[in-house]
């Protein structure tokens, strides 16, 4: 095969994908952009049926090739896959620009989940354009946080574009991730803590999400609430977009009037979520009181009297164990077991005493990603924890007792009856402990 085609076709087929975000489909930049693309696949099906592009650990690949290089091109497709949670597409020989560009549409507009992406394809006489599924069975963790990514991003995308976002997009994500929470309570909720600074705004939105679904989780709420709690947390921050981007980038902190722009974020972001198709009200009461505080004097004031959704609360201590597991620029971030510490400190004023408790039970006492000191002076990082009940932890050992970095991290099992070979806490950023490296694998 013709690599510099293939690299080619990819980088047209970026093109049109992105195209149909920044035009409307009557431009002749979206008509060019799709004829190219079909000019570009046709010549490389000369000798062959398909081409399927897709995504191998996050890879993309064409066929036998391997894009292992970076480009914006090549993050444009994932993303792509990703927020149709695919594992790649099978373009067959015969596609046209018409059927590329009702491909891009749907795609983009987000409208395919009600009946899902096989059933919208067919209803729209896309024959060429063929999904390639992942198997249930390879829906890990890391796969259900990088699709809900994507869909955080397209969701901001469209807000910037002054487009309503898809709830059934949104709705989507957080059905993995609730149905991801359940199955395996900690993994997901590992995945928070490994931070991306370069895409914080998305990350954010998805790490409240996660957490919200874990308070809820341990706060025994039923399944059909866990899902809203997950999408009022995916959505909770999207007024910031209305805000000025000098404004929320400031390093250092904000003036008093800085701070009353800031503070009308969560009416933008209601009004903005009210517009989204049958997003359950309390949803909504989420977007708006995520900052109200349990005692009622956070902002906006103007819901002081009014009674909200207990999940408020909920999504609110994910929230903020999510900004003090974060660096900022006014403060580095601290320890999940350290963010229980002090949010125990605000409990019966910011934040809801007995809801609190409760996700704290549910993390445990060394939650997943503290780092230890064991009695033999060897230093671990807690990998995994069992149930409330059987606080069973996992780490992984990564200095001996002297303090030297082992070659290769060692896998430990400490029981209920055995926490006490923890002698205390050590910093997992003052000794260089990468977070990604062992909590993603």
């Amino acid at each position: 095969m013709n690599i510099d085609l293939l690299k080619k076709f990819v980088q047209t087929l970026s093109g049109a994908a992105q195209s149909l975000r920044l035009y409307p489909r009557s431009h002749p930049v979206v008509k060019r952009q799709m004829e190219l693309c079909a000019q570009h696949l046709a010549e490389l099906l000369v000798h062959r049926q398909s081409l399927r592009l897709g995504l191998a650990d996050g890879v993309l690949f064409c066929e036998d090739y391997l894009f292992n290089e970076s480009n914006p091109a090549l993050a444009e497709m994932a993303r792509l896959l990703q927020a149709l949670g695919l594992e790649g597409l099978e373009l067959v020989s015969g596609v046209s620009p018409a059927e590329l560009e009702d491909f891009f549409v749907l795609a983009n507009q987000g409208g395919w989940q009600a009946v899902g992406l096989e059933q919208a394809l067919a209803e729209r006489g896309i024959r060429h354009v063929l999904p390639l599924r992942k198997p249930p069975t390879q829906e890990a963790p890391q796969a259900v946080f990088q699709h809900a990514l994507a869909v955080a991003e397209h969701i901001c995308q469209d807000v910037v574009l002054g487009r309503t976002p898809s709830t059934e997009e949104a709705g989507t994500a957080v059905r993995g991730m609730v149905k991801s929470t359940l199955g395996n309570p900690h993994a997901l909720f590992a995945l928070t803590l490994i931070k991306d600074y370069d895409n914080y705004t998305f990350q954010h939105s998805v790490n409240v999400a996660v957490i919200a679904i874990a308070v809820g989780r341990a706060c025994g709420v039923k399944e059909e609430d866990l899902q809203i709690l997950g999408l009022g947390g995916l959505l909770h921050d999207l007024g910031k977009l209305k805000v000025d981007i000098g404004i929320i980038n400031k390093p250092g902190r904000l003036t008093r009037e800085e701070f009353e722009v800031i503070k009308k974020h969560p009416e933008h972001g209601a009004e903005l979520v009210a517009r989204m198709q049958s997003v359950p009200p309390q949803a909504v009461d989420i977007v708006r009181g995520h900052h109200l505080h349990y005692n009622r004097r956070g902002y906006p004031d103007d819901l002081a009297g009014r009674p909200l959704s207990p999940l408020v609360d909920m999504a609110a201590i994910a929230d903020a164990f999510d900004a003090m597991t974060t660096l900022r620029a006014y403060r580095r971030p601290v320890s999940p077991r350290q963010a229980g510490r002090e949010m125990r400190r605000a409990a019966g004023t910011l934040l809801h005493p007995e809801f609190l408790e409760q996700f704290l039970a549910f993390l445990g006492p060394y939650p997943v990603g503290t780092a230890v000191r064991l009695a033999s002076g060897e230093i671990g990082l807690v990998t995994s924890v069992g149930s409330v009940e059987r606080q069973d932890l996992r780490l992984k050992v990564l200095f001996d007792r002297v303090g030297q970095k082992l070659a290769a991290p060692q896998a430990l099992e400490l029981s209920a009856t055995d926490l006490d070979r923890i002698v205390g806490e050590v910093d997992p950023f003052l000794l260089g402990i990468d977070l990604e490296t062992h909590l993603a694998t």
